[in-house]
């Protein structure tokens, strides 16, 4: 006899099926194609540009686990990208070895360019993503950096400014991008979802072009901003982070740090990921007649 009090079973969700069921699901008849991880700079040369890999591969491992994930630095003779695509030439019957995702957080051609260099080299099966950016939750990202400077509160903004009246907070902010005007194009949407964030003026500019930087840093004091801060809107590698204080000098600004690896950049490098696994075969998906035949006393052929 069934216990009247006790709770009637909690009905799970079915799980959708098609193309629109997980954006980090993937048909498993294409297989798990490497993924490996551009990482722009030199390991050997710089301690950082490991670091960051191999902390976002960890990272990355908790999105992907059936996936195997390498570093390819573009430059330097440790890790380098040719080494991770060596072995990853075409296979017949595997539409796709490798997929290649550039640690970086907007469009940036030194790094693409070594990375169409090394799979012309390889003749590797990959294909590449886009960066990391632009992506709604790199001004998650951004914030919580500001945040960890003391720069903003780390609330999000409730119908109420965010930003104390002190000296500490900040009352603009630089969203800094590196790799010219299309990464500039790419910062310009996390500040804006940034500064709706923060509620005050959030600006891009070119963090290599001081005449971008001057332009910027004068707009915000035409704004009334008298406190404000440079965000580094790159991963750390793709750019000499010691230039960062020297341009708080001498634009008269503070700095907070580069986003560095995180959990939320591994989830956009898994959703990079996603997007060109669910993109193979959409042309030609399989028919009926590529599926196995069913077996079995029920599934005999006709006579």
């Amino acid at each position: 006899m069934q216990n009247p009090d006790r709770l009637p079973p909690r009905d799970l969700p079915r799980r959708r099926s098609g193309r629109h069921r997980n954006p980090l699901s993937f048909d498993s008849w294409i297989g798990t194609p490497t993924l490996v991880l551009a990482v722009p700079g030199d390991s050997g040369s710089d301690a950082d540009t490991g670091g960051v890999g191999a902390q976002m591969v960890d990272l990355l491992r908790s999105y992907r686990p059936e996936v195997t994930i390498r570093i390819g630095c573009v430059e330097g003779s440790d890790h380098r990208l040719a080494d991770a695509l060596a072995d990853l030439e075409p296979v017949a019957g595997h539409p796709l070895r490798g997929v290649v995702v550039p640690l970086v957080t907007a469009p940036h051609p030194a790094t693409s360019r070594a990375i169409a260099e090394a799979v012309e080299s390889t003749g590797a099966d990959v294909r590449v993503t886009d960066g990391l950016g632009p992506h709604p939750m790199l001004a998650e990202v951004l914030h919580l950096r500001l945040a960890e400077s003391g720069f903003v509160r780390a609330d999000r903004m409730r119908l109420i400014s965010v930003v104390a009246p002190n000296t500490t907070m900040t009352d603009g902010v630089i969203v800094g991008a590196v790799g010219g005007d299309d990464a500039v194009n790419a910062a310009g949407v996390t500040a804006v979802l940034l500064a709706a964030r923060l509620g005050v003026t959030v600006l891009p500019a070119d963090l290599e072009d001081e005449a971008s930087l001057e332009q910027v840093r004068g707009q915000l004091a035409d704004a009334g901003c008298v406190r404000p801060v440079i965000a580094p809107s790159i991963v750390g590698p793709e750019f000499d982070v010691d230039r960062l204080a020297e341009l708080g000098e001498r634009y008269s600004a503070r700095c907070s740090a580069p986003l560095g690896a995180s959990s939320t950049l591994a989830k956009i490098a898994a959703l990079r990921y996603a997007e060109i696994l669910n993109s193979v075969g959409l042309d030609t998906p399989p028919t009926v007649d590529d599926l196995p035949s069913p077996v079995g006393s029920r599934h005999r052929p006709e006579s």
